[in-house]
C-alpha cells in the first residue's frame, strides 16, 4: 500500500477515533495492540491489511474504507459558527419531479427552467430515459429540455432508478393516456412508514385505470370506455394524489371536477404548467379543481417552476439555530405564512421585502432577513395541516427550532407513521427530545448543542434537521451517508459555506 493511502487511512482512523471520544490507548485496547502501534497507524507509518482495517472500523463503528464502489458521501461539520449575508432558495424539488412526469402528457418539446439538479430529479430522468424520452441539460446546465418518443418503451424501464424514488407513482396518470397495459415498480424514496397508495387507485379508477399490485410492481390496465360521470372526491387531500388525478384529467376529453384536492405549492405549479399545455384549470389554490381536458396535446412549451418553500424554511431554520442574521432570497411567502406566524409568536425578529412575482408570473416571493432572537416555546402544539396550514414538510425543522427555544414544545407529525422517531436523533447532539408515541415528540429547550458522529436518518427533512443542529454545535461533527439530503437539496453544503458555515464533503477511501 502506498504512503499516500496509508496517510489518508491514518487520518480517517484518527478522525473516527476522536468522534467516538476515544484515546489512542482505548482504541489500542479494543484492537488488542499497543498505543504506539495505533499512533503509527494514524501517522501513516504502519502497514495495514484489510483485516485490521475492518477491525478498526468495527471498533469505532465507522466505515473506514469502501470496496468496489465510490462509497457513500459524508459531511464533516465544524459548528458554532454564525451565518451572514444572503442565500437564495432554489426551485421546488416536488414541483420539478411532478413537471417531469407531466411532460409525458405533451407530444411536443417541454423546456423547464432552473430545474433543481438533485438526486430525485436524476432518478426520474433515468426512468424517463430508459423508456425512450430524450432529455438534455441546456443553457450551461440550468434548464432541461424534454422530448418524448412516438411510442414509449415500458419494457426497458430502469427498475433500480424507479424503486429509489417515491415520484415514480406519478407516472400512472400520464402513462394511462398512452398505454392500454403497463407496469411500474413499487415506489420507494424516503423511509416514512406505511402510506397506502389506495387514494391514487381510487381516483384513477374513475378514469378506467385498474391496478394489480404483485411481485414488486403495479400491473396497470386501462378501460377506455370508463370516464368520470360525477365529481371525483379524493379520499386523501394528498399532493401526489391530486397531481395524479390532474394528469389523468388533462387528456380526458371532457370536464373533470376534483374535490378535496390539495392546493399546495407543487400542485399549483402543475396547474400553471397544464395551462401552458392548453388545459384549462379552474379553482387553482382551492380544494375544488375543474379541469377542461384535451385529448391531444402537442405543443412546444417553456415553463419556470417556482421556488421551494420547504428549502426556504430550512434556510430560515439554519439562521435561527445558529443565532445568525441571514437573508433568504426568493421565499415563496404564500406557502410559509403560517410558519412565520408561529415563529413570530415564538419571538422571531425578521424583516421582509415587498412581494414580487416568481418567474412563472404567478407565485408571490419576498426576500426575508431573520435576525438573532430569543425564542420561547409556542402556546399550541406544532402540527401540520393541508395548505394553507402549516406544511407537513416544514414540521421537522420546528424540532431544531424548539430545541433552541425556552420551554416545552409538543410536535405532532400525524401524517407519517415513523418520521417523528427520527427527530429523537437530536438527543445525540444534546437536545432533550422525548418520543411520546410514533407520531409525537416533546422537545425541551434551550439546548447546549454538542458535536457527534451520526448516520444520516433515512428521511429527507429529519436528515437536514440533524445537519442544522450540527451547525449549531461547538466542535466537529460528522454526518454519514447523505444521499437522502442530495435527493432534495442542490449543493446545500457549498451554499451554506458561502454564508459562513464550515462543512466539508468527503468520502471514505
Amino acid at each position: 500500500m502506498s504512503q499516500e493511502y496509508l496517510t489518508r487511512i491514518g487520518t480517517l482512523i484518527r478522525d473516527a477515533r476522536k468522534h467516538r471520544g476515544w484515546t489512542q490507548a482505548q482504541l489500542a485496547e479494543a484492537l488488542d495492540t499497543s498505543q504506539s502501534a495505533v499512533n503509527r497507524m494514524e501517522q501513516g507509518n504502519q502497514n495495514l491489511g484489510l483485516e485490521i482495517i475492518a477491525r478498526i472500523g468495527e471498533a469505532l463503528d465507522s466505515e473506514i474504507i469502501s470496496l468496489g464502489h465510490a462509497g457513500p458521501m459524508h459531511l464533516r461539520v465544524v459548528g458554532g459558527r454564525r451565518l451572514s449575508g444572503s442565500i437564495t432558495a432554489r426551485t421546488s424539488k416536488n414541483a420539478c419531479v411532478a413537471l417531469l412526469c407531466a411532460s409525458l402528457l405533451n407530444k411536443g418539446r417541454t423546456t423547464l427552467r432552473k430545474v433543481a439538479r438533485i438526486e430525485e430529479v436524476y432518478r426520474i430522468l433515468e426512468v424517463l430515459g430508459s423508456i425512450g424520452v430524450r432529455t438534455r441539460w441546456i443553457n450551461d446546465g440550468s434548464d432541461l429540455e424534454i422530448v418524448p418518443p412516438a411510442d414509449l418503451d415500458l419494457a426497458g424501464i430502469d427498475e433500480e432508478a424507479a424503486v429509489r424514488t417515491r415520484s415514480v407513482i406519478m407516472l400512472l396518470g400520464p402513462l394511462m393516456h398512452q398505454l392500454d397495459e403497463f407496469q411500474l415498480p413499487y415506489a420507494g424514496g424516503c423511509d416514512l412508514g406505511t402510506r397506502t397508495v389506495e387514494p391514487h387507485m381510487t381516483a384513477l379508477r374513475r378514469f378506467g385505470l385498474h391496478i394489480l399490485a404483485t411481485n414488486g410492481a403495479y400491473h396497470a390496465t386501462v378501460d377506455r370506455n370508463v370516464a368520470p360521470t360525477r365529481p371525483i372526491v379524493l379520499t386523501e387531500r394528498g399532493d401526489t394524489v391530486t397531481e395524479n388525478a390532474l394528469m389523468a384529467a388533462a387528456r380526458h376529453d371532457g370536464i373533470t371536477v376534483i374535490r378535496n384536492a390539495s392546493s399546495n405549492y407543487m400542485v399549483q405549479d402543475l396547474c400553471f404548467f397544464m395551462e401552458q399545455l392548453g388545459v384549462t384549470v379552474e379553482g387553482i389554490g382551492t380544494t375544488t379543481l375543474t379541469v377542461h381536458g384535451r385529448r391531444d396535446i402537442d405543443v412546444n412549451v417553456d415553463y419556470s417552476p417556482s421556488e421551494d418553500p420547504v428549502e426556504a424554511m430550512s434556510l430560515i431554520a439554519a439562521a435561527i439555530v445558529t443565532s445568525s442574521e441571514l437573508t433568504v432570497k426568493r421565499v415563496p411567502i404564500e406557502f410559509l405564512e403560517i410558519e412565520l406566524a408561529v415563529l413570530e409568536e415564538m419571538g422571531l425578529d425578521y424583516e421582509r421585502t415587498a412581494e414580487y412575482p416568481a418567474d412563472n408570473g404567478r407565485t408571490r416571493l419576498v426576500d426575508l432577513t431573520a435576525k438573532p432572537s430569543k425564542l420561547t416555546a409556542p402556546i399550541d402544539k406544532i402540527h401540520p395541516m393541508p395548505f394553507p396550514g402549516l406544511n407537513i414538510d416544514t414540521v421537522p425543522f420546528f424540532a431544531a427550532i424548539a430545541a433552541s427555544s425556552q420551554g416545552s414544545t409538543l410536535i405532532h407529525d400525524w401524517v407519517y407513521d415513523n418520521r417523528a422517531i427520527y427527530l429523537t436523533e437530536l438527543t445525540r447532539l444534546g437536545a432533550n427530545v422525548k418520543l411520546l408515541d410514533p407520531h409525537r415528540v416533546l422537545v425541551e429547550g434551550p439546548t447546549r448543542w454538542r458535536a457527534a458522529e451520526m448516520m444520516c436518518p433515512p428521511a429527507l427533512r429529519p436528515a437536514v434537521v440533524i445537519l442544522l443542529a450540527m451547525m449549531a454545535a461547538e466542535g466537529t461533527s460528522v454526518l454519514r451517508n447523505i444521499y437522502v439530503i442530495n435527493r432534495g437539496y442542490e449543493e446545500l453544503a457549498e451554499r451554506l459555506n458561502s454564508v459562513g458555515a464550515q462543512i466539508e464533503i468527503f468520502r471514505d477511501i
